[in-house]
């Protein structure tokens, strides 16, 4: 498959996407389950806010020179694809450089309760703690994800 540009997604783009995009990145391992202290070192984990939402966020380049980028979509995932398809569409780029990797299969209840106590409502000293809890738990699930994208994606 070509491939360029790489969008992992899920409805907040503040966790599963944010680790995904580092594990694709090599910023976290992918062969084992980062200390708790690891994943809060990712600079956007659990930080983002509601302005965050539909905005693509570049993380780097993968080893093959693709682009990987987050983007928190709320639970409008087939609009936000069309719009991004739509825009590849408009400059005339092929559909096949594009990716969209959604990674809300891997989110579990304590990232849901810990990441909303957190974001949503401002609680961080009580949601931080469980959604990152809940990231350990949902990592080999997010580390399946990735793998299965890395495998499209080799030239």
């Amino acid at each position: 498959m070509i491939c360029l540009y790489i969008f992992y997604h899920d409805v907040s783009g503040t966790h599963s996407v944010v680790i995904a995009a580092a594990i694709h990145l090599n910023y976290l391992p992918i062969d084992r389950v980062p200390k708790k202290s690891e994943i809060l070192d990712i600079p956007l984990f659990d930080r983002l806010e509601k302005k965050d939402i539909g905005r693509l966020i570049y993380h780097g380049n993968d080893l093959y020179k693709n682009s990987v980028y987050t983007l928190g979509r709320q639970s409008a995932s087939h609009l936000v694809v069309n719009a991004i398809k739509t825009v590849f569409d408009m400059a005339d780029r092929d559909k096949k450089e594009v990716l969209f990797v959604d990674t809300s299969k891997a989110v579990n209840n304590l990232m849901r309760i810990g990441g909303g106590s957190s974001r949503l409502l401002g609680l961080i000293s009580f949601g931080r703690p469980i959604v990152t809890y809940g990231t350990i738990k949902a990592y080999p699930k997010i580390c399946d994800i990735v793998k299965k994208t890395q495998l499209k994606i080799v030239p």
